[in-house]
């Protein structure tokens, strides 16, 4: 008599293998959104005229003891000037400098110089927002 047969118990492992990779996908997403876009923090001066940009392709980031830095590396000018010749087309390449609000002027203008030297002809000035009147 078949219909009194025990049949033998299966453990169905696609669903779960589904739930772990949704998982994992979650966690992947969550902590990428933890890690900082740049590794510098600075405080950005403030403008009442501010805008959003797109995406720049290369922010550089000039901190308050004056050090510059790209991608996480403390460069000098030349060396930035360097790094700028090396990226393919720097006529065309879209940089923002994000200086702190206590960087000097001149340090400024000696990145932007450098900036220029490599050939980059499109350079912005980060700012935030202004708030209140």
């Amino acid at each position: 008599m078949k219909y009194f047969e025990t049949k033998k118990a299966r453990i169905e492992i696609i669903p779960m293998i589904d739930i772990m990779f949704f998982l994992l996908v979650f966690f992947i997403m969550v902590t990428l959104r933890m890690i900082p876009a740049d590794g510098i923090n600075s405080h950005l001066p403030t403008s009442s005229t501010a805008q959003a940009l797109p995406p720049p392709q290369v922010t550089i980031v000039v901190d308050a003891q004056g050090q510059i830095h790209l991608g996480g590396l403390a460069l000098t000018p030349q060396q930035l000037t360097q790094v700028l010749k090396n990226k393919p087309d720097p006529s065309h390449l879209q940089v923002i400098l994000a200086g702190d609000r206590h960087t000097s002027l001149q340090l400024l203008m000696k990145v932007m110089d450098a900036c220029r030297q490599a050939g980059v002809t499109r350079i912005g000035l980060a700012a935030q927002q202004q708030t209140g009147s």
